[in-house]
């Protein structure tokens, strides 16, 4: 698993076209795991601060609940309109709640407005990042795991 910042390090180009479509759009949509393993999606939003990527949950919502039982996700981006421009991303991974005051008071402060109290704070360590993207009549599909370089593939 690895920090949004390890991913930065490592696959920088790609890091910077998979924020840039996370930030176009504030609502994405998270894929949780519910208690007999069917797969469950939510809306949400993400932040990124420091060396991290987050996901807040009102509380108690029943995708923090997942995350809590099982904390697999997978995350994309609000893809935007058929056009694709600035691509389609994933994330997937891990979500680690943090629970340490301190720590929730700091990420608080990072933010333009702090969220309602009380919430849910998620830490996602990555463990896979894919960027898809129309380049004339090619699909480019970006893939990135922690501690191996960038595969792309071109499909026709």
């Amino acid at each position: 698993m690895a920090t949004w910042q390890d991913f930065e390090h490592e696959a920088p180009e790609l890091a910077a076209l998979v924020r840039a479509r996370f930030e176009a759009n504030k609502h994405h949509v998270l894929a949780t795991l519910r208690r007999d393993g069917s797969p469950r999606v939510s809306g949400t939003e993400v932040d990124f601060i420091g060396a991290d990527a987050w996901l807040g949950s009102m509380y108690p919502a029943v995708k923090a609940r997942d995350l809590q039982r099982d904390a697999r996700f997978a995350l994309h981006a609000r893809p935007g309109d058929e056009t694709m421009a600035g691509g389609d991303s994933k994330l997937s991974g891990r979500a680690v709640e943090v629970t340490d005051e301190d720590e929730i008071a700091a990420f608080s402060a990072e933010l333009p407005e702090p969220p309602p109290t009380p919430f849910h704070l998620f830490r996602l360590d990555l463990q896979q990042v894919v960027h898809t993207a129309l380049e004339g009549d090619q699909l480019l599909v970006h893939n990135w795991h922690p501690g191996r370089p960038v595969e792309t593939t071109r499909l026709h």
